[in-house]
């Protein structure tokens, strides 16, 4: 069981990108249903990831799993349809049904690294083809968040790094909350190591456009980071919000295929 610590708005910029990017996945599936793995005390976190997902799909059928029972049944009354609560963990007891999308906030990083593989593979054996597993980190208030795409066919696909840019000294201030998966490898001979330097040095080298706002600053060092030859997925709609998104090969553990 997770500390299950959370506040409201505490996810929106994942819910973001999973209403942005990731909604195709969402629109085009059989069955538009997303699990909020582990949402933890408060159910609040599933109540907002239903309410942003309908614009996308209005069907939407957004089910909580958390693996204490007291936490389900303070959820239960807000039951309404698209929205419900269940019993569980990593095995998805959906009754035979495959999510398109399952979140999984704050979860892992409490669990040993050598432990989120098999997590991984576990939720992607239970995933809808297409579906995708977010697995992410954030710091209290959402200020700063970081989340692996880990899809059902491939594995790891891409790592995300999104940060509210108003107070920002440099991005590596995100390390502390890494996904498990990365968390101890912010060291040298690491790719992760390598890109949030990389990224820390293009911050610095555009200081001057702060005088025309940060979102400036922050953009430009975006496009020095593709320019320079990191595998950017995303473009400068997303980079405005203070997002960037590189392929998992670009960051992924030394050692891991």
């Amino acid at each position: 069981m997770t500390r299950g610590t959370t506040n409201p708005n505490r996810l929106r910029r994942v819910d973001r990108w999973l209403a942005g990017p990731a909604a195709p996945a969402l629109r085009r599936a059989a069955d538009p249903l997303v699990v909020d793995l582990g949402y933890g005390a408060s159910p609040i976190t599933a109540v907002e990831l239903h309410r942003r997902l309908v614009p996308v799909r209005a069907d939407v059928d957004v089910v909580g799993i958390e693996i204490d029972p007291g936490r389900v049944a303070v959820a239960k009354p807000l039951e309404r349809p698209g929205l419900s609560f269940r019993v569980g963990g990593f095995e998805l007891p959906l009754g035979g049904r495959r999510p398109v999308l399952v979140r999984a906030f704050n979860v892992l990083r409490q669990y040993a690294e050598p432990e989120v593989g098999p997590a991984w593979d576990l939720v992607r054996s239970r995933l809808a083809p297409g579906g995708l597993l977010v697995d992410g980190t954030c710091d209290e208030i959402g200020r700063r968040s970081t989340w692996v795409a880990v899809s059902a066919g491939q594995g790891p696909v891409s790592l995300t790094v999104s940060l509210r840019l108003g107070g920002l000294e440099c991005p590596s201030d995100v390390a502390e909350r890494l996904p498990k998966a990365l968390i101890h490898r912010n060291v040298p001979g690491e790719r992760v190591h390598a890109y949030l330097n990389a990224l820390d040095s293009a911050w610095a080298r555009n200081a001057a456009l702060g005088s025309f706002g940060v979102r400036q600053r922050w953009l430009a060092t975006v496009a020095a980071m593709k320019t320079e030859g990191w595998p950017v997925l995303d473009g400068p709609r997303r980079w405005r919000l203070g997002e960037i998104t590189v392929r998992w090969d670009a960051v992924r553990p030394a050692g891991n295929a």
